[in-house]
């Protein structure tokens, strides 16, 4: 059975009392549906005290990591200090670690790796720029990317990972991407893990939507038989927002 799940990505936001106000405006909500996972994926600084005050219907995550448990890495993490701190959920692969910071497959592979190797939970991101869209090469190039760094995996390591799809020509440029557009992906996603495992380890695995979920389209997107929750940016930084997208459900 394929998890519910909203987590919540707050990228490179938030001073302390921001953070903090907004951490305790999740924890009063009483109205989530009790069968989705909720996530947070603070900045590196506020997770360990967000892993010490959390309750059980919130896990925490880490929003990067470098893939070596220690070293000569100046102003790197290791996913076991990510850990150490309360992380169990890493995302890898998101379109700006790769755009702003030139992550590329083989890199993302290792990270994929070593999250496991700690028992972090990935969440691999996945997904087509603008002009990839525009030719109809979609398809074929977020195929190459789940195969160049997440599908190596054995059967049982697929099955501790969660992919999110980010649609991102989508994403901060105007243009909107459709539910069937959402869906569609997603079925394509589902059919790539059946062929390189099988359907039942396919319908295990949650596939979230990255692509601008708001209040507004989540109850749809959430209603397509592929899309098993959202990746939120923008809209999580807001906690009637973040919570009225989980009620969606």
């Amino acid at each position: 059975m394929r998890k519910k799940m909203v987590a919540a990505n707050w990228k490179m936001n938030l001073l302390p009392a921001e953070a903090e106000e907004l951490f305790n405006a999740l924890l009063v909500q009483k109205e989530w549906p009790k069968d989705v996972q909720i996530l947070v994926f603070p900045p590196a600084v506020y997770l360990q005290h967000f892993s010490q005050v959390k309750d059980d219907r919130i896990s925490v995550g880490i929003q990067n990591f470098f893939p070596k448990e220690a070293g000569a890495y100046t102003g790197e993490i290791s996913v076991t200090q990510a850990k150490s701190c309360g992380a169990e959920y890493a995302l890898i692969g998101h379109s700006e670690r790769r755009a702003y910071f030139g992550e590329h497959s083989d890199f993302l592979k290792t990270k994929v790796d070593a999250a496991l190797e700690h028992d972090v939970h990935p969440i691999f991101c996945c997904g087509e720029p603008l002009d990839i869209r525009e030719a109809n090469q979609e398809k074929a190039f977020v195929k190459q990317q789940l195969i160049d760094s997440l599908f190596h995996l054995t059967r049982e390591e697929i099955l501790k990972t969660t992919i999110a799809y980010e649609p991102v020509w989508a994403i901060g440029t105007g243009k909107t991407a459709s539910v069937a557009q959402a869906e569609d992906m997603h079925q394509s996603i589902r059919d790539w893990l059946t062929e390189n495992y099988s359907i039942e380890i396919a319908n295990q695995i949650s596939i979230l939507y990255g692509g601008s979920c708001s209040p507004e389209n989540a109850a749809e997107l959430f209603a397509c038989p592929n899309v098993d929750g959202g990746l939120i940016g923008g809209a999580s930084l807001n906690a009637e927002a973040f919570s009225n997208i989980i009620k969606a459900f």
